[in-house]
């Protein structure tokens, strides 16, 4: 049965409901569900002024509904295509059943498009199969995994998040399309050259986003537009951070930093990673080995330096809030025994950043002990997110990695501190995160992408997150330079490796040196914090001279660029645009550029080449038509179209300025 209510067509079929409606410009809604009521959270979606010019007809034969650049049809039996305004199909159902005998694809192996298996106790797992309509079509975003393609076709995702892989089901096609995943929970999908599906393995609701436009700009600020763009960013994340495992204490950090300022090196930021404080669950510096943090906040900014801390989720038992935090239910409860979720460094469990009240008790801590003493940047650490997931109908967490269900968490963590700032009416807070989700940007997400091994092959694949999780909605991106586990800085190879990074770290969104370096340093103390030691120095000087002036003049590239960065950083706060683009977003017409995968947009003028491959003195180049090209290293002028192979040394990593 169809029926139109308002802006929005219904189809009823035994227990299925489904809703189609305009949601923002040439875009639609669909949800779905077998419930008595459609749920009604929005996720990762804000809602939108109702377009002018929307049309709906319902007939015997189906329903039609025109927004903009897009139309929608569904048959009579619930099928759903969907055409661009030119009319080219974007998108079809997988239908392979018999309800509608005059379909095409009319066939007796009964599978549904759109199926809901129930689970034992209650919800579904949700199946919605999509035809793969070319085996051309190349697909993007989907946020960040550890693997080198940039184009998704052919590849099956987990959605989950873990250390290093942050899944942000929004896909854009080279076919014109994006389609967001609004299903906050563990699911996989599935790019086949048959088929097109997206699974929740827990839900009520079927629910996405789709959008037709004409390039990938549209398409990615008409998304933007749905599901919020990032704060502008602040002027300290313009140019270099500094950061290791671990700086252990207050007159090492201030070292460092006075070395920095020594040298005339330009840093923004230094940071504070984990366990400086005295036990998991006390948001506060241990006075042991941070005596005097406003003194070092002071010297710092007097540096022109900003200072950032970590943050973790994690409550130990014997820390001085776990009695308080459990009594008021502020921590998250484990399904049977002991109430732990994490063994590292104590016995931890998790606070609940679902819980309006646990999210202001934690930032009201960070506010007098961090905020206050003028620390306006966050590193959240989520402490392994894989290990937690939670269960919105029955309140309560789940633990392992078996898990079926769950909301994404980073989302709540990050708006702990956000809406903490917008409370008071403060500036907005930069909060590095290790995983996102839909949304995450408009909380000042900045995310890196975790503990990463230090490799070339490694590197590789941060450049394929780096620049789909732009295409994904979340332009504030980073990586560790250098990659994070091992690497000696006495090391030949890895100095090189490290030198390659530091080049390609310079054209990141945020350009940001960290890793766990070897051999490891003997700790601090004994006491709090301090039992967990750090990793060698990771510093550019501790690289040998050779390897320094090569940083040094990246740093000073960086510093170079800091007026046009900030207009790029503009760009994603005003439109959601990418500051990292890959080269089809700037030249779609450009067929090549949907091929390339090692190679992308700093904006819009900087064409960047990373050297990923150890013992290279050749890197070929593409340059795309439609501009000329000017080599920065010497100034020579290529017209588009020409591959060039150009010759490079340690010290030069190719970037051609579009002219």
């Amino acid at each position: 049965m169809l029926r139109q209510e308002g802006n929005r067509i219904i189809f009823h079929y035994d227990a299925e409901e489904l809703w189609i409606e305009p949601w923002g410009e040439h875009a639609v809604r669909v949800r779905a569900t077998k419930n008595a009521e459609m749920p009604s959270e929005n996720w990762a979606l804000a809602e939108q002024k109702l377009p002018q010019a929307i049309s709906i007809n319902i007939t015997e034969q189906g329903a039609d509904l025109k927004n903009g650049k897009l139309q929608v049809h569904i048959t009579e039996g619930g099928k759903i295509t969907m055409y661009n305004h030119k009319e080219e199909l974007l998108l079809e159902e997988y239908w392979r059943n018999r309800r509608v005998l005059t379909d095409p694809k009319c066939s007796a192996i009964e599978v549904e498009a759109r199926e809901f298996c129930p689970n034992i106790g209650g919800d579904y797992h949700l199946t919605m199969r999509f035809e793969s309509l070319s085996r051309d079509e190349k697909i993007y975003g989907m946020g960040q995994y550890q693997q080198p393609y940039l184009n998704l076709k052919g590849l099956d995702l987990e959605m989950a998040h873990r250390n290093s892989q942050a899944s942000v089901p929004f896909a854009i096609s080279s076919l014109g399309y994006g389609l967001l995943w609004n299903n906050p929970g563990i699911g996989r999908a599935v790019f086949g050259n048959n088929i097109m599906s997206f699974e929740a393995y827990g839900t009520k609701v079927l629910d996405y986003w789709f959008t037709a436009g004409d390039t990938p700009a549209e398409i990615e600020e008409g998304y933007a537009r749905a599901t919020g763009t990032v704060p502008m960013m602040p002027e300290y994340g313009l140019g270099f951070w500094q950061c290791k495992l671990r700086y252990q204490t207050q007159e090492e950090l201030l070292k460092i930093a006075r070395e920095y300022k020594k040298r005339n090196l330009p840093l923004d930021l230094i940071v504070i990673d984990f366990f400086h404080w005295p036990r998991q669950g006390e948001w506060k510096f241990d006075p042991v080995y941070w005596p005097d943090p406003d003194a070092m906040v002071k010297e710092l900014k007097e540096m022109g330096v900003e200072l950032m801390v970590s943050i973790w989720p994690t409550v130990d038992r014997e820390s001085e809030n776990y009695k308080e935090m459990l009594e008021k239910g502020y921590l998250i409860r484990t399904e049977r025994g002991f109430r732990a979720g994490l063994d590292f460094q104590g016995a931890t469990i998790h606070f609940d950043a679902t819980n309006p009240g646990a999210r202001e008790y934690v930032w009201e801590k960070a506010k007098k002990n961090y905020y206050d003493k003028g620390i306006k940047v966050f590193w959240l650490d989520e402490a392994e997110p894989e290990y937690t997931a939670y269960d919105f109908d029955n309140y309560r967490y789940y633990a392992g990695t078996d898990l079926e269900i769950g909301n994404i968490y980073p989302v709540e963590y990050a708006r702990t501190f956000y809406e903490g700032m917008e409370q008071e009416g403060q500036e907005n807070i930069v909060n590095l995160l290790r995983c996102a989700w839909a949304g995450s940007q408009k909380y000042g997400a900045l995310v890196w992408s975790g503990d990463i091994a230090s490799s070339f092959g490694s590197m590789k694949n941060q450049l394929a997150a780096g620049l789909n999780m732009g295409l994904a909605g979340i332009p504030w991106w980073t990586t560790d330079i250098g990659g994070f586990h091992g690497g000696d800085p006495n090391d030949p190879k890895f100095r090189e490796l490290f030198v390659r990074w530091f080049q390609w770290g310079a054209f990141c969104p945020v350009m940001r040196l960290h890793g766990d370096r070897e051999p490891r340093q003997p700790q601090a103390g004994t006491t709090g914090g301090a039992a967990c030691c750090s990793g060698a120095a990771n510093e550019v000087w501790s690289y040998g001279e050779e390897v320094y002036h090569i940083c040094e003049k990246y740093m000073c590239m960086r510093e170079d660029m800091r007026g046009y960065t900030r207009r790029l950083m503009m760009e994603a706060h005003e439109k959601g645009t990418p500051v990292m683009r890959t080269l089809f977003y700037e030249f779609p017409q450009d067929e090549m550029c949907w091929k390339l995968e090692d190679e992308y947009m700093y904006g819009d003028k900087l064409l960047v080449a990373p050297i990923l491959e150890a013992g290279v003195t050749m890197r070929r180049v593409y340059l795309p038509r439609g501009a000329s090209w000017k080599d920065c290293e010497t100034n020579t002028v290529y017209e588009g179209g020409t591959i060039l192979d150009k010759p490079v040394t340690l010290a030069e990593m190719p970037v051609f300025l579009k002219m």
